[in-house]
């Protein structure tokens, strides 16, 4: 999967930092005044899916002016600005990228006056009419937070809430009215989120499940798939973090079925798929998630979605490559039957994990090079020790290593338990699949895989949890 998001950014930046400064023929000529600003570099910053990049620099003059010019236009998206001082003030691109900015630095939002952009002279009229209501929005939460519901202050105060919300929907649909085509009215619409519903159950009570089912069915109502501009806005990336890690159960099975109707939906718009199955793949992959065994969920992507004639952004032999590792790892996810190992130990005698009758069985995996199971060895031995007449035992397989080093580990630790090794690698290939060593899995009395990833101190917890 790395080596698919690098294309994946090798694609994107190819694509966005077209870094043209040529002033033959102005394609974006952005000039600018900040009243109070002191002069310095100023730097241009992009967004696309949930990632910043530097689009482009300018040198602001002791007066706050400066001038961005580019021969190759921008990307149309939301940009913002950091000026020297760490102030900073954004923009919304699209193919009117002839434009005048005018701001005081103490009060950028407040006083900007914009020409030459509708997109961002509407992105600033919103900005104050939000900032305006801003201090009363806040005075009436506070109330609703100190009064218990149903008291008049709540009520008095919820009133007040919801017409100052009302006002906010009326001023924005004044402007979708007025300009139902402007980049601003898709940005914004494609933020907004579905009022949630109050459903009740027939006794009256709230029917919690369905209220967010019916708010996860539209959240995505005012976002145009078809629209890739939005992909360069924060929009999309928020959405999507907050419909798959916020609005759905982080269980693999949960988010598989959330993301998979998400992604067909999207499987016709190139990029909003690009995007969304190396996301959603990403977030989940083994060592980048708390979920446990949260790698299902990556390897359902990939296994589903990242095919030769899907992922247009890699070589088919990338993409297989991907897929092989992929295959390996199938096996080895919880909840399902811990494949059975059969190799030679130290005597050269072929050993089984299924030949095993403990109800409890640790497939611990280890290079004797390995920094980690040096430092873990020691105390496995100890647990196997005093478990061993328990209910628990060991199988130790080595990998990445020589049957000399083996030995060498195996006499150095002390190791009682059983341990096997195949130089030949045939006897474990695509059963355990370890990314990182150590490597311990749990098996329980049916052999279903039931904790994996642990290290040595979280095993006798997980021991007691399992033989009461």
């Amino acid at each position: 999967m790395r080596l698919l998001i690098l294309c994946f950014f090798a694609f994107t930046q190819n694509l966005l930092f077209a870094n043209a400064t040529s002033v033959a023929a102005d394609s974006t000529l952005i000039d600018v005044y900040v009243e109070g600003m002191q002069a310095g570099k100023v730097r241009l910053v992009g967004t696309y899916g949930d990632q910043n990049y530097l689009a482009d620099s300018a040198v602001a003059d002791a007066k706050g002016h400066f001038l961005l010019r580019r021969e190759k236009p921008l990307l149309p998206g939301f940009y913002y600005f950091l000026l020297p001082g760490q102030k900073n003030f954004s923009i919304l691109v699209d193919k009117d990228q002839h434009m005048t900015l005018r701001t005081k630095v103490n009060d950028i939002p407040g006083s900007m006056q914009v020409e030459g952009s509708i997109n961002t002279e509407l992105l600033y009229r919103n900005f104050r009419f939000q900032i305006a209501q801003e201090p009363e929005l806040n005075q009436v939460s506070q109330i609703m937070r100190s009064n218990p519901p149903g008291s008049d202050a709540y009520n008095q105060a919820k009133a007040r809430q919801t017409q100052l919300v009302a006002e906010r929907e009326a001023h924005l649909q004044e402007i979708y009215t007025a300009y139902p085509d402007a980049f601003f009215t898709k940005f914004k619409t494609a933020g907004a989120n579905p009022e949630w519903p109050d459903r009740r159950k027939p006794n009256g009570d709230v029917d919690t499940l369905g209220n967010l089912l019916y708010y996860r069915a539209h959240f995505w109502d005012g976002v145009d798939f078809s629209d890739t501009r939005l992909l360069s806005t924060p929009v999309v990336a928020n959405k999507l973090r907050r419909y798959i890690t916020e609005l759905t159960p982080q269980r693999p099975d949960s988010i598989i079925a959330v993301a998979d109707p998400l992604v067909q939906r999207v499987l016709p718009h190139k990029e909003y798929f690009q995007f969304f199955v190396n996301w959603i793949g990403l977030n989940y992959e083994n060592g980048k998630t708390k979920v446990m065994d949260g790698e299902a969920v990556y390897v359902h992507m990939i296994d589903k979605y990242i095919t030769p004639e899907n992922a247009f952004w890699d070589t088919p032999e990338n993409v297989n490559k991907l897929r092989a590792k992929v295959d390996e790892m199938k096996a080895s996810l919880m909840g399902r039957k811990g494949p059975d190992v059969r190799a030679q130990d130290i005597n050269g005698e072929y050993k089984s994990i299924y030949e095993m009758t403990a109800p409890l069985i640790v497939v611990f995996m280890f290079s004797p090079d390995c920094e980690h199971c040096q430092e873990q060895a020691p105390e496995i031995q100890k647990i196997y020790e005093r478990w061993k007449d328990r209910g628990v035992d060991f199988y130790g397989i080595a990998v990445n290593t020589t049957d000399d080093e083996w030995r060498k580990f195996i006499k150095k630790n002390g190791f009682t338990f059983t341990n096997v090794f195949d130089p030949t690698n045939r006897a474990i290939y695509a059963k355990y699949y370890v990314d990182i060593t150590p490597e311990l899995y749990l098996l329980n009395k049916d052999r279903i895989i039931i904790e994996k990833n642990l290290v040595a101190g979280q095993l006798e917890t997980m021991f007691e949890r399992e033989l009461k």
